[in-house]
C-alpha cells in the first residue's frame, strides 16, 4: 500500500486536518518546540483515504537522531495492511527528514490487531492480551519487503486506555459508575472539597503534588518545563486546543489536581496528581467528576482518562490506575502500541538496549 506524502512548509504548517488527537495538533507541535524538539508535518494520501502526520525529532548523540510519531497517523489501513503501510511510509519520510535517522517510532492510534473486533480480547498463555513481541513482529511484518518493523520496548503514550462516552447525560454517566465512586464523589463534596479552575500561577503547587505522586507510585517525573510549556504554547498555537488546570482544595490545602486538554471533540486527562495527606477527603474523585462535566459542557464526545491495565490483572504495573479509572464506567480501548522502523541498526540497538535498562 503506497503512501504519497507532501511536506508542509513552515508557513503552511497549520493547514493540518482538524483532529481529536491531541498529539497530532499544531498545539502539540508548539509544546514540543518549547521543549527543544524539531517538528515536521506532512500530508498523506493512500488508496481510499487521506490525512496528515505530525512528526517530532530529537538528537540521540553521536550524530544521529530519532523521529517520533505520537498517536499517528490518525487514519490507517486495515489491520492486515499495518506493516506494509508503515514500511512504505517510513521509506517515503526518510528522504525528507534526513539521513541521520537511527529509527522512526510510531505510537499507533489504530485498533490493536489483537483487540477482538470490539469483543473482549482473548488471553494468551501468559495472561496477556497480546502475544510476546517476537510473535507480534511476525504478524506486523507479514507482507513487508524488508521485515524491518520492531515492537518497541515501551509504549510512548498508552496502548490501553479508559474512555468515557460523553454523549450520555450526566445521570447516565453517574449510573454507569461503580457505587463506591459515586459515594466518593458525594463524600468529597460533603467534606468541603472544592475544585477550582486555576492559572499558571498555581502550577508550582500542582508540580509539588506531581512529585509526591511520582515518589509514591514509583514512576519517573517530567521536569517542570513540561507543564509550563503547555501554557507557553497556547500563546503561539493557531489551533483551537484548550488546556484546563484543575485543583481540588480543602480550605487552603491543595489535595489533588489534573491537567485536561481539549482537541476537537475529545478531552484528554493528560496529567494528574494527589497529595500524600488527607487522602480520606477523596479529592481525586471530585477532580475527575469536574473534568467529565467540563468536557461535556465543551461539547466533547469522549473523555480519555489514559492508561490502564488491559484487564483487571493485579500483577500489571497499571493495575492501580485500572482500578481507579474503571470505577468511573466507560470502556477500555486497545490501540496498536508503539513500533520502531530501524534505519541505522547499530545506533538503534544501542538506544534500544539502554531503553530496556531504563537509562534513556
Amino acid at each position: 500500500m503506497e503512501a504519497n506524502i507532501t511536506k508542509v512548509e513552515p508557513k503552511d504548517a497549520w493547514s493540518l486536518y482538524p483532529t481529536d488527537i491531541l498529539f497530532q495538533t499544531p498545539f502539540w507541535s508548539e509544546v514540543k518546540l518549547q521543549l527543544g524538539w524539531k517538528t515536521f508535518a506532512f500530508n498523506i494520501e493512500y488508496p481510499g483515504a487521506k490525512g496528515d502526520i505530525l512528526i517530532l525529532a530529537r538528537h540521540l548523540g553521536k550524530g544521529v537522531s530519532a523521529a517520533y510519531v505520537q498517536q499517528g497517523p490518525e487514519n490507517g489501513p486495515q489491520p492486515e495492511e499495518y506493516g506494509p503501510f508503515l514500511e512504505n511510509l517510513s521509506e517515503a519520510l526518510l528522504k525528507y527528514i534526513g539521513k541521520d535517522l537511527a529509527f522512526i517510532r510510531y505510537d499507533l492510534p489504530w485498533p490493536s490487531q489483537y483487540a477482538g473486533n470490539g469483543k473482549e480480547p482473548a488471553l494468551y498463555s501468559d495472561g496477556s492480551i497480546r502475544p510476546e513481541p517476537r510473535l507480534q513482529e511476525v504478524r506486523m511484518n507479514y507482507g513487508t519487503r524488508s521485515w524491518n518493523l520492531r515492537k518497541a520496548p515501551v509504549d510512548i503514550t498508552v496502548a490501553d486506555a479508559l474512555v468515557i462516552d460523553l454523549t450520555q447525560s450526566e445521570e447516565e454517566i453517574l449510573a454507569n459508575m461503580k457505587s463506591k465512586v459515586r459515594y466518593n464523589i458525594r463524600l468529597a463534596r460533603r467534606k468541603g472539597v472544592d475544585v477550582a479552575f486555576c492559572g499558571i500561577d498555581e502550577l508550582p503547587a500542582f508540580y509539588d503534588l506531581y512529585c509526591q505522586t511520582s515518589e509514591r507510585n514509583r514512576f519517573d517525573t517530567c521536569t517542570y518545563n513540561h507543564f509550563s510549556a503547555l501554557y507557553t504554547a497556547l500563546a503561539s498555537s493557531p489551533d483551537s486546543s484548550e488546556v484546563h488546570f484543575l485543583l481540588a482544595k480543602h480550605q487552603k490545602e491543595v489535595l489533588a489536581g489534573a491537567i485536561i486538554t481539549i482537541s476537537g471533540q475529545m478531552a484528554t486527562y493528560l496529567f494528574g496528581a494527589s497529595s500524600n495527606q488527607n487522602r480520606n477527603m477523596m479529592a481525586p474523585y471530585a477532580v475527575q467528576w469536574t473534568g467529565i462535566r467540563l468536557a461535556r459542557e465543551k461539547g466533547c464526545l469522549i473523555y480519555d482518562m489514559g492508561a490502564v491495565a488491559p484487564y483487571a490483572n493485579p500483577e500489571h504495573p497499571f493495575f492501580g490506575m485500572h482500578r481507579f479509572k474503571t470505577g468511573f464506567g466507560g470502556n477500555i480501548i486497545h490501540r496498536g502500541g508503539t513500533w520502531d522502523y530501524p534505519l541505522i541498526n547499530e545506533e538503534y540497538l544501542e538506544f534500544r538496549n539502554a531503553e530496556m535498562l531504563g537509562k534513556v
